[in-house]
């Protein structure tokens, strides 16, 4: 019980902080994230991992898209998949954002990547 309580605790707490940071347009950057991370991830994958409803996604998609910011593309391979790729306004949001929340962060420390890396290959193997 312990670690679930300290997995909610450190999953709200990285929410309001990436929330502030996002000026409350997370999940328009997560979205950026994912697709930036997992080149060539179907749509699909990429609404797993985010856990997320299709619809919502789909929504999401298409501002990003109006925006500038992404661009789908039919999966060469598989012609039923979907692929997203960020353009270049895309990566450019993406990276003010990340420049942002590392100046917050203002300091590096090993065994904080450490532990968060940590962290992250456990949950992905878990989910």
């Amino acid at each position: 019980m312990k670690n679930i309580g300290k997995l909610l605790e450190i999953e709200a707490l990285t929410e309001n902080l990436t929330k502030h940071l996002a000026k409350n347009n997370l999940l328009k950057i997560k979205v950026l994230y994912f697709i930036s991370q997992y080149e060539n991830l179907s749509v699909s994958m990429i609404i797993e991992k985010l856990g997320l409803k299709k619809s919502n996604f789909a929504l999401m998609a298409k501002e990003l898209e109006l925006e500038g910011l992404v661009v789908s593309k039919q999966g060469e391979i598989d012609k039923r998949c979907r692929l997203m790729f960020l353009t270049e306004k895309g990566k450019k949001e993406l990276e003010t954002y990340l420049a942002e929340l590392n100046a917050f962060f203002n300091e590096q420390n090993s065994e904080i990547d450490y532990a968060l890396e940590t962290l992250c290959t456990y949950l992905n193997k878990k989910i």
